[in-house]
């Protein structure tokens, strides 16, 4: 029967991927098996570049932190030797390396995952893969948003150069006309010379 002193280092443990698991946004339960050290060596530089952690775990320790926060749905999947990768931030990232390494070794396999708190299967966690990285979304994003505004000044611009402009549009990029100077004042008449005195 263990001691005390590993069943309370066993419970620490068990604490502590608990809650790696509720402060992660996303997770990825792989089977362990049949990589060489350089590969895995590969594999862990590229995580902890992503900011993902990852470590091999035993079942039994896996089993009783998903009792403690409710991941249940990964049980049937603690046969064999596991690893679990973990991100704080992006949740893509531990999907996109694994699958990687999983399509290039047949026994390196994605089991499951989680991701918001859920559990999701491996169909899932290969979809979350195939999502571009964020940079590439957001330059999408910002592609889509200025191509119309481009298109359009690439329109108002030949309309321009041809000269195409109707007569209001005309008037309304002519420059303001400059007033027309003020009528001079006519001089005025002279006045009449007074009639000179009838001679008597």
């Amino acid at each position: 029967m263990p001691s005390a002193k590993i069943l309370e280092q066993k419970q620490a443990r068990v604490n502590e991927i608990a809650d790696k698991f509720g402060k992660a946004v996303s997770g990825v339960l792989v089977k362990y098996q049949g990589i060489t050290v350089e590969d895995d060596t590969k594999l862990r530089a590229e995580l902890r570049a992503a900011g993902v952690e990852y470590a091999v775990i035993k079942n039994s320790l896996i089993n009783l932190a998903c009792e403690k926060v409710g991941f249940d749905g990964l049980k049937p999947y603690l046969e064999g030797m596991n690893a679990v990768a973990v991100s704080y931030e992006d949740p893509i990232a531990p999907a996109k390396i694994l699958k990687k390494y999983a399509e290039k070794i047949e026994t390196f396999e994605i089991r499951a995952g989680f991701l918001d708190g859920a559990v999701v299967d491996a169909s899932v966690v290969g979809e979350l893969a195939d999502i571009p990285p964020k940079e590439v979304l957001i330059a999408k994003l910002m592609g889509s948003l200025m191509s119309p505004l481009y298109g359009l000044a690439v329109g108002l611009q030949a309309i321009v150069d041809k000269g195409d402009l109707t007569p209001v549009e005309k008037e309304e990029a002519a420059p303001a006309e400059e007033a027309a100077p003020a009528e001079e004042a006519a001089p005025a008449e002279e006045a009449a010379p007074a009639e000179e005195p009838a001679a008597e």
